[in-house]
């Protein structure tokens, strides 16, 4: 009845401003003007209760004070080159030194985005002159291989060139078909952010194109460039950025490169200077426009014609 939650609530405000005067007794809580205002007992009511410790009453808190929001943990699946070169930017900004904040920026930028690819080469055609699909490997973000396999040409291969390649004619026996590889390769590129060094000759033999504003090219890097000491406009190889900044000796001997060996140092190179690549393309790169639609099964001459190029790359480019 009316009456009684009269009554109720009359014995809680009893019970309250008892609490209160004792609290104010053992000098806990100041004195108020208005002792009984509303906003005051709810105040109290919502964040303090009393505690019996050792005989005395003291107040404890019911509520921990929630932290101040930081850079979201994690971008989504579907996150824009954009946001992730903007989120970037400001993972670096915040960093101020901070080397621990800048090795994990990629952990938080979702690494499963990232892919390193490298291919090796056979020659076909006329005096083999012609450079064909044999072998490809690609890595994720932690260097692991993801798929690595030997790929037969479509025209007969003249020239292994094993002394580069790797290739033997004992590789082909196990090879599987160029348009299988590179359905199954495709596949795996798709909506990824892709590194590689001189990577226009990878998506070239795979008879393919990837988004610009997708691709990280160690070999056109200004970034890496800088860090290595070497001139921006230097044409630099991968063994040699290898060198110079990861201290590490690759396509040595004569047994030819391992792609395996080149995807990896590719995504070690970006790693290294991940951040800073990011915050210079979150300045740098146009609005993305939509992907273009383009037939893997064409000849990868066909790319040349302006039909396949999306409108902002060919402006961009006179």
């Amino acid at each position: 009845s009316p009456q009684g939650r009269s009554k109720k609530k009359s014995r809680k405000h009893q019970r309250f401003m008892e609490r209160r005067a004792v609290l104010e007794q053992k000098g806990l809580l100041s004195p108020h003007g208005h002792l009984g205002s509303q906003s005051t007992e709810s105040g109290l009511e919502a964040h303090t209760t009393l505690t019996k410790a050792n005989g005395t009453m003291a107040p404890s808190c019911d509520e921990v004070p929630k932290p101040k929001r930081t850079v979201s943990a994690a971008l989504s699946p579907s996150a824009s080159p954009e946001s992730i070169a903007r989120h970037h930017s400001v993972l670096l900004s915040q960093g101020s030194g901070s080397s621990k904040r800048v090795q994990t920026s990629s952990l938080v930028l979702r690494p499963g985005k990232y892919v390193a690819i490298d291919c090796e080469m056979v020659g076909t055609g006329p005096q083999g002159r012609l450079s064909e699909l044999a072998r490809c490997s690609v890595v994720n973000y932690e260097g692991d291989v993801i798929y690595d396999k030997y790929v037969q040409p479509e025209l007969p291969i003249v020239d292994y060139r094993t002394r580069w390649s790797g290739i033997t004619k004992q590789h082909m026996k196990n090879a599987i078909p160029f348009k299988a590889a590179q359905a199954e390769i495709l596949k795996i590129l798709k909506d990824k952010i892709v590194v590689g060094h001189a990577i226009h000759n990878d998506f070239q033999a795979l008879k393919y194109f990837h988004p610009k504003d997708r691709t990280r090219d160690t070999s056109q890097s200004p970034v890496l460039k800088k860090r290595a000491g070497l001139p921006v406009r230097a044409n630099v190889s991968l063994k040699n950025l290898a060198r110079h900044l990861l201290h590490k000796k690759i396509q040595v001997g004569r047994k030819g490169h391992s792609s395996v060996e080149d995807a990896q140092t590719a995504m070690e190179l970006y790693r290294l200077v991940e951040v800073q690549w990011e915050k210079e393309l979150a300045h740098s790169l146009p609005p993305r426009p939509p992907s273009p639609v383009t037939d893997p099964a064409a000849d990868s001459s066909q790319y040349l014609d302006d039909q396949y190029w999306p409108t902002d790359l060919m402006a961009s480019s006179l």
